[in-house]
Protein backbone atom coordinates (compact mmCIF):
# COMPACT_ATOMS: atom_id res chain seq x y z
CA UNK A 1 0.00 0.00 0.00
CA UNK A 2 2.56 2.07 0.80
CA UNK A 3 4.51 1.50 -2.49
CA UNK A 4 1.41 2.30 -4.30
CA UNK A 5 0.88 5.82 -2.52
CA UNK A 6 4.11 6.77 -3.52
CA UNK A 7 3.78 5.68 -7.18
CA UNK A 8 0.75 7.73 -7.07
CA UNK A 9 2.19 10.71 -5.41
CA UNK A 10 4.90 10.40 -7.93
CA UNK A 11 2.64 10.17 -11.04
CA UNK A 12 0.48 13.33 -9.46
CA UNK A 13 3.71 15.11 -9.17
CA UNK A 14 4.96 14.33 -12.89
CA UNK A 15 0.87 15.08 -14.31
CA UNK A 16 1.70 19.34 -12.02
CA UNK A 17 5.18 19.28 -13.57
CA UNK A 18 3.82 18.47 -17.55
CA UNK A 19 0.65 20.95 -17.02
CA UNK A 20 2.85 23.58 -15.50
CA UNK A 21 5.51 23.14 -18.28
CA UNK A 22 2.70 23.21 -21.24
CA UNK A 23 1.54 26.51 -19.37
CA UNK A 24 4.39 28.03 -19.18
CA UNK A 25 4.99 27.23 -22.72
CA UNK A 26 1.80 28.49 -23.94
CA UNK A 27 2.71 31.93 -22.06
CA UNK A 28 5.91 32.33 -23.87
CA UNK A 29 4.91 31.84 -26.85
CA UNK A 30 3.99 35.30 -28.91
CA UNK A 31 1.74 35.73 -31.61
CA UNK A 32 3.19 36.42 -35.13
CA UNK A 33 3.54 39.84 -36.41
CA UNK A 34 2.60 40.27 -40.05
CA UNK A 35 3.17 36.30 -40.14
CA UNK A 36 6.51 36.33 -38.88
CA UNK A 37 7.86 34.91 -35.79
CA UNK A 38 10.84 36.29 -35.91
CA UNK A 39 12.91 39.45 -38.39
CA UNK A 40 14.71 36.56 -39.32
CA UNK A 41 11.53 35.19 -41.53
CA UNK A 42 10.74 38.37 -43.08
CA UNK A 43 11.54 37.58 -46.82
CA UNK A 44 13.95 35.13 -46.26
CA UNK A 45 14.67 33.60 -49.16
CA UNK A 46 15.44 37.10 -51.03
CA UNK A 47 17.96 37.97 -47.99
CA UNK A 48 21.48 37.93 -49.56
CA UNK A 49 23.34 40.28 -46.70
CA UNK A 50 23.01 40.01 -42.45
CA UNK A 51 25.22 42.16 -39.88
CA UNK A 52 24.41 41.11 -36.91
CA UNK A 53 26.57 42.99 -34.87
CA UNK A 54 25.97 41.44 -31.96
CA UNK A 55 29.72 41.69 -30.50
CA UNK A 56 30.57 40.27 -33.86
CA UNK A 57 31.29 42.04 -37.32
CA UNK A 58 31.26 38.99 -39.96
CA UNK A 59 28.85 39.25 -42.33
CA UNK A 60 26.60 35.64 -41.23
CA UNK A 61 25.14 34.56 -44.56
CA UNK A 62 29.01 34.72 -46.54
CA UNK A 63 30.96 34.15 -43.44
CA UNK A 64 33.11 37.96 -44.82
CA UNK A 65 34.90 39.02 -41.90
CA UNK A 66 36.12 43.08 -42.20
CA UNK A 67 39.45 43.51 -43.93
CA UNK A 68 39.81 47.17 -42.34
CA UNK A 69 38.46 48.71 -39.49
CA UNK A 70 38.84 52.07 -36.94
CA UNK A 71 37.80 53.08 -33.21
CA UNK A 72 34.66 50.00 -33.47
CA UNK A 73 33.33 49.13 -30.21
CA UNK A 74 29.99 47.05 -29.11
CA UNK A 75 27.05 48.79 -27.09
CA UNK A 76 23.55 47.46 -26.52
CA UNK A 77 21.25 47.39 -29.37
CA UNK A 78 18.53 46.61 -30.68
CA UNK A 79 18.92 43.15 -30.52
CA UNK A 80 21.53 42.16 -28.17
CA UNK A 81 24.99 44.20 -28.87
CA UNK A 82 25.51 47.37 -31.80
CA UNK A 83 28.78 48.45 -33.36
CA UNK A 84 29.62 51.51 -31.73
CA UNK A 85 31.92 53.93 -34.29
CA UNK A 86 33.79 56.94 -33.06
CA UNK A 87 35.20 58.73 -36.21
CA UNK A 88 35.02 54.18 -36.97
CA UNK A 89 34.49 52.09 -39.90
CA UNK A 90 34.12 48.79 -40.88
CA UNK A 91 35.32 47.90 -44.25
CA UNK A 92 35.25 44.40 -46.83
CA UNK A 93 36.27 43.11 -49.74
CA UNK A 94 33.30 42.29 -52.44
CA UNK A 95 31.08 39.75 -51.70
CA UNK A 96 29.66 38.40 -54.44
CA UNK A 97 25.58 38.55 -53.32
CA UNK A 98 25.85 42.30 -53.44
CA UNK A 99 27.58 42.78 -56.89
CA UNK A 100 24.57 42.59 -58.94
CA UNK A 101 20.87 44.68 -57.30
CA UNK A 102 18.43 45.43 -59.75
CA UNK A 103 15.96 45.06 -57.02
CA UNK A 104 16.87 46.04 -53.63
CA UNK A 105 15.91 46.90 -49.83
CA UNK A 106 18.38 47.74 -46.90
CA UNK A 107 17.49 47.52 -43.50
CA UNK A 108 19.58 48.80 -40.28
CA UNK A 109 18.98 50.73 -37.22
CA UNK A 110 21.26 54.09 -36.25
CA UNK A 111 21.64 56.12 -33.73
CA UNK A 112 23.05 59.28 -34.63
CA UNK A 113 23.17 62.97 -33.74
CA UNK A 114 23.14 66.07 -35.58
CA UNK A 115 26.87 67.50 -36.14
CA UNK A 116 26.11 70.75 -38.23
CA UNK A 117 29.22 70.20 -39.95
CA UNK A 118 29.30 66.82 -42.11
CA UNK A 119 26.84 63.76 -43.22
CA UNK A 120 26.55 60.83 -41.48
CA UNK A 121 27.05 57.25 -43.78
CA UNK A 122 25.68 54.43 -42.49
CA UNK A 123 26.06 51.53 -44.96
CA UNK A 124 27.75 51.78 -48.56
CA UNK A 125 27.92 49.11 -51.37
CA UNK A 126 31.41 51.22 -52.98
CA UNK A 127 32.45 52.13 -56.26
CA UNK A 128 36.34 51.99 -57.23
CA UNK A 129 37.96 54.93 -57.04
CA UNK A 130 34.65 57.01 -55.75
CA UNK A 131 33.18 58.71 -52.81
CA UNK A 132 29.37 57.77 -53.38
CA UNK A 133 28.76 54.06 -53.74
CA UNK A 134 26.24 52.33 -55.81
CA UNK A 135 23.95 52.75 -52.92
CA UNK A 136 24.32 54.89 -49.94
CA UNK A 137 21.89 55.14 -46.52
CA UNK A 138 22.82 57.81 -44.81
CA UNK A 139 21.55 61.04 -42.55
CA UNK A 140 22.27 64.97 -43.66
CA UNK A 141 23.39 65.52 -39.69
CA UNK A 142 25.59 68.66 -41.14
CA UNK A 143 22.33 70.41 -42.20
CA UNK A 144 20.71 71.21 -38.57
CA UNK A 145 22.77 72.46 -35.88
CA UNK A 146 24.30 69.69 -33.33
CA UNK A 147 21.03 70.70 -30.56
CA UNK A 148 17.91 70.44 -33.30
CA UNK A 149 16.70 66.40 -32.76
CA UNK A 150 15.59 66.89 -36.26
CA UNK A 151 16.94 63.77 -39.04
CA UNK A 152 17.04 64.55 -42.75
CA UNK A 153 17.13 60.27 -43.38
CA UNK A 154 18.40 59.89 -46.82
CA UNK A 155 18.97 57.33 -49.65
CA UNK A 156 21.54 57.89 -52.17
CA UNK A 157 22.24 55.69 -55.48
CA UNK A 158 24.43 55.79 -58.15
CA UNK A 159 23.00 53.42 -61.13
CA UNK A 160 24.74 53.16 -64.55
CA UNK A 161 21.63 54.36 -67.32
CA UNK A 162 22.97 53.89 -70.92
CA UNK A 163 26.62 53.98 -70.09
CA UNK A 164 26.51 57.01 -67.92
CA UNK A 165 26.46 57.62 -63.96
CA UNK A 166 22.75 58.48 -63.32
CA UNK A 167 22.48 59.96 -59.58
CA UNK A 168 19.21 59.71 -57.66
CA UNK A 169 18.28 60.83 -54.39
CA UNK A 170 15.39 60.51 -51.98
CA UNK A 171 15.01 61.63 -48.83
CA UNK A 172 12.02 63.32 -46.50
CA UNK A 173 11.78 66.96 -47.67
CA UNK A 174 8.51 68.26 -46.38
CA UNK A 175 8.35 71.25 -48.16
CA UNK A 176 7.67 67.90 -51.05
CA UNK A 177 5.38 66.12 -49.18
CA UNK A 178 7.73 63.71 -47.18
CA UNK A 179 7.26 63.32 -43.47
CA UNK A 180 9.44 65.99 -41.17
CA UNK A 181 10.90 62.79 -39.77
CA UNK A 182 11.57 64.97 -35.94
CA UNK A 183 13.49 63.55 -32.41
CA UNK A 184 15.32 60.58 -34.01
CA UNK A 185 18.75 62.62 -33.12
CA UNK A 186 20.30 60.55 -30.55
CA UNK A 187 17.82 57.99 -30.50
CA UNK A 188 17.75 55.00 -32.58
CA UNK A 189 15.61 55.13 -35.81
CA UNK A 190 15.29 51.84 -38.22
CA UNK A 191 15.53 53.09 -41.35
CA UNK A 192 14.84 51.21 -44.79
CA UNK A 193 15.30 51.89 -48.60
CA UNK A 194 14.09 50.13 -51.35
CA UNK A 195 14.23 50.37 -55.17
CA UNK A 196 11.74 48.57 -57.59
CA UNK A 197 13.40 48.21 -60.64
CA UNK A 198 10.54 48.15 -62.76
CA UNK A 199 8.86 50.78 -61.56
CA UNK A 200 11.74 52.99 -60.71
CA UNK A 201 10.60 53.32 -57.40
CA UNK A 202 12.97 54.61 -54.62
CA UNK A 203 11.27 55.01 -50.95
CA UNK A 204 12.56 55.60 -47.60
CA UNK A 205 11.16 54.41 -44.35
CA UNK A 206 11.90 55.09 -40.83
CA UNK A 207 10.37 52.99 -37.91
CA UNK A 208 8.28 51.32 -39.99
CA UNK A 209 6.31 54.53 -42.00
CA UNK A 210 7.19 55.74 -45.56
CA UNK A 211 8.57 59.02 -44.78
CA UNK A 212 10.06 59.50 -48.69
CA UNK A 213 8.48 62.45 -50.69
CA UNK A 214 6.67 61.13 -53.13
CA UNK A 215 7.52 63.87 -55.73
CA UNK A 216 11.17 62.64 -55.71
CA UNK A 217 10.13 58.89 -55.49
CA UNK A 218 9.18 57.97 -58.84
CA UNK A 219 12.39 57.91 -60.91
CA UNK A 220 11.24 58.31 -64.26
CA UNK A 221 12.96 55.33 -66.72
CA UNK A 222 15.83 54.99 -64.23
CA UNK A 223 14.87 51.13 -64.74
CA UNK A 224 16.71 48.51 -62.27
CA UNK A 225 19.87 49.17 -60.87
CA UNK A 226 22.81 48.53 -62.53
CA UNK A 227 26.16 48.72 -60.49
CA UNK A 228 29.70 49.82 -61.26
CA UNK A 229 31.64 46.41 -59.60
CA UNK A 230 33.73 45.61 -57.60
CA UNK A 231 31.08 47.05 -55.15
CA UNK A 232 32.28 46.52 -51.50
CA UNK A 233 30.35 47.19 -48.41
CA UNK A 234 31.18 49.52 -45.85
CA UNK A 235 29.58 50.13 -42.51
CA UNK A 236 30.18 53.75 -41.12
CA UNK A 237 32.26 55.35 -44.06
CA UNK A 238 32.63 56.56 -48.01
CA UNK A 239 34.46 54.76 -50.00
CA UNK A 240 37.41 57.19 -50.17
CA UNK A 241 37.90 56.83 -46.56
CA UNK A 242 39.26 53.46 -47.29
CA UNK A 243 41.04 54.06 -50.63
CA UNK A 244 41.57 57.54 -51.48
CA UNK A 245 42.30 61.19 -50.37
CA UNK A 246 38.26 61.98 -48.79
CA UNK A 247 37.62 65.82 -49.18
CA UNK A 248 37.28 67.52 -45.45
CA UNK A 249 33.11 66.45 -45.17
CA UNK A 250 34.06 63.12 -46.15
CA UNK A 251 34.30 61.62 -42.71
CA UNK A 252 33.82 58.12 -40.88
CA UNK A 253 30.77 57.67 -38.76
CA UNK A 254 30.39 59.26 -34.92
CA UNK A 255 27.54 56.78 -33.36
CA UNK A 256 25.56 53.09 -33.65
CA UNK A 257 24.71 50.64 -36.09
CA UNK A 258 22.56 47.52 -35.62
CA UNK A 259 20.61 44.85 -37.22
CA UNK A 260 21.98 45.26 -41.60
CA UNK A 261 20.14 43.33 -43.75
CA UNK A 262 19.85 43.59 -47.53
CA UNK A 263 17.41 41.74 -49.97
CA UNK A 264 17.51 41.23 -53.58
CA UNK A 265 13.85 43.10 -54.01
CA UNK A 266 11.84 45.91 -52.83
CA UNK A 267 9.87 44.93 -49.54
CA UNK A 268 6.54 45.69 -49.39
CA UNK A 269 5.18 48.70 -46.61
CA UNK A 270 3.30 45.59 -44.85
CA UNK A 271 6.61 43.73 -44.29
CA UNK A 272 8.84 46.77 -43.62
CA UNK A 273 6.28 47.56 -40.54
CA UNK A 274 6.26 44.01 -39.43
CA UNK A 275 10.03 44.18 -39.60
CA UNK A 276 10.14 47.16 -37.33
CA UNK A 277 7.71 45.65 -35.23
CA UNK A 278 9.51 42.65 -34.67
CA UNK A 279 12.78 43.86 -34.26
CA UNK A 280 11.54 46.93 -31.72
CA UNK A 281 10.66 43.65 -29.81
CA UNK A 282 14.16 41.80 -29.97
CA UNK A 283 12.35 39.15 -32.07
Amino acid sequence: MKTTKILLGALASAIITGSMLTSCSKEESLPPIGGYNNADEVASSNLVAYWGLNGDPKESKSGSAPTKSQNVSYTTGIKGQAANFTAGYLAYDAISSLNSLPNATISLWANVKNNGSNPSVFFTLTRPNEWAGNVNLMAETGWRKAASDTLVLKGLVVTKVNGNDSWQDSRNEPTKGGVQAAKFGGSWVHLVMTWDGASSTFKIYANGTKVSNPEWELRGTTGPLNFTTPTKPIIGAWGTNISGTPDAWQVPLTGQVDEIRVWNKALSEGDISSLYQLESAGR
